[in-house]
């Protein structure tokens, strides 16, 4: 007998409500989706979606491994910018910035970039085939 760890599983249904919007349901939880051709601003796009994916990806993994870090954190920001190819449709590259409010050094801040960029699933999906980028940096203090 081997001792094959059990993968992980997701379930994502999807419907269509109108031409305007759709909706898609995960556990507990809903989120409207733009579906209308001409654009909602009321849910957000594919595109944006995959972005939001992206940078929750980021802010769950620096939560799974602070407290192996013993990383010391206020909060976490995480701005993420695509750029849409037309042909073939595809989201060519993507750049992001991790504002971490931190009084840890550079080096650990690093070491806490270094583990966002290697164990984060969906980050890990997006690279290979995006052009993706991005830096880690300490919130600037503000002056009154």
């Amino acid at each position: 007998m081997t001792d094959t760890p059990t993968k992980m599983q997701f379930h994502v249904v999807s419907h269509r409500e109108s031409a305007h919007i759709s909706s898609s349901i995960c556990k507990n939880a809903q989120i409207d989706l733009d579906t209308d051709l001409a654009g909602n601003p009321d849910a957000f796009n594919p595109a944006e979606l995959l972005l939001a994916a992206l940078s929750a990806c980021m802010i769950k993994g620096i939560e799974r491994v602070t407290p192996i870090l013993k990383f010391e954190l206020r909060g976490v920001e995480v701005q993420v910018q695509g750029v849409r190819q037309d042909v073939p449709p595809r989201m060519e590259s993507i750049r992001y910035e991790i504002v971490v409010d931190t009084d840890e050094s550079d080096r650990r801040l690093e070491l806490l970039h270094d583990n966002v960029k290697k164990y984060g699933t969906v980050f890990n999906t997006v690279a290979p085939g995006t052009d993706l980028s991005g830096v880690m940096r300490r919130r600037s203090e503000t002056l009154d």
